[in-house]
């Protein structure tokens, strides 16, 4: 789906102006890909907004889904590793490390909702980017129920399938980001990180646990 140029491997810079002239196109094409959109974007765009040459490009993108591929790999693994609780422990503080959790990765989103929201579109239009996309979903939901089943045993939900229950969740967490962050300017009403991660914590927390008292989030787990 993507732009065809010069078929010869790209160069791996190893003198710094060679990184920062790299570094350079990868800013513009961020520029570009969060306001053209993917479809729309072409690599003399992406020249154009780097105010460097086409030969300049090619040397180090050979199409404009490598450089976009670059721009998401990178925020990939950012995005899972900011989303974990390394400051509650989830068998004991369930609802605070799920809320840590939802905050990191709706911060991390929030930052480079350009990117994330491009990423959408890129999926619908691209296999490859299809790809991508469902490995980041999976790796988070895959991570939820392992840490489910250590700490607590539960494999299953009131007869519900956990895992179905668990991409639910996920799936919430996604279409806030992407519609509250990702789509940001046409919003009538600007819902800021912190609540938005209260808002999908109290619904992901009430989905596996079963609150006692939701002022001073004391919680029994769900039979």
């Amino acid at each position: 789906m993507g732009s065809n140029g010069d078929e010869t491997a790209p160069t791996i810079p190893t003198t710094p102006k060679g990184r920062r002239t790299r570094q350079q196109l990868l800013d513009a094409a961020r520029a570009v890909f969060g306001r053209d959109g993917y479809v729309n974007t072409r690599m003399s765009d992406i020249a154009l907004e780097a105010n460097l040459s086409m030969g300049a490009l090619y040397r180090y993108f050979a199409n404009k889904d490598s450089i976009f591929e670059d721009l998401v790999s990178g925020i990939h693994e950012e995005l899972f590793s900011s989303s974990r609780s390394v400051g509650h422990n989830f068998a004991k503080e369930p609802f605070d490390a799920l809320k840590e959790a939802n905050l990191g990765f709706l911060q991390h989103y929030f930052d480079n909702r350009d990117v994330m929201r491009t990423l959408v579109e890129a999926a619908a239009v691209d296999q490859r980017f299809r790809d991508i996309w469902w490995g980041m979903r999976a790796r988070h939901v895959e991570r939820f129920l392992q840490a489910l089943e250590v700490e607590y045993g539960v494999t299953e939900l009131d007869g519900v399938d956990i895992a179905s229950a668990a991409d639910a969740a996920a799936c919430m967490v996604e279409q806030i980001a992407y519609v509250w962050f990702g789509h940001e300017a046409i919003q009538p009403r600007k819902v800021d990180v912190d609540e938005a991660a209260e808002i999908a914590t109290r619904a992901w927390f009430r989905l596996f646990f079963t609150p006692e008292n939701w002022d001073d989030r004391t919680w029994a787990k769900t039979p």
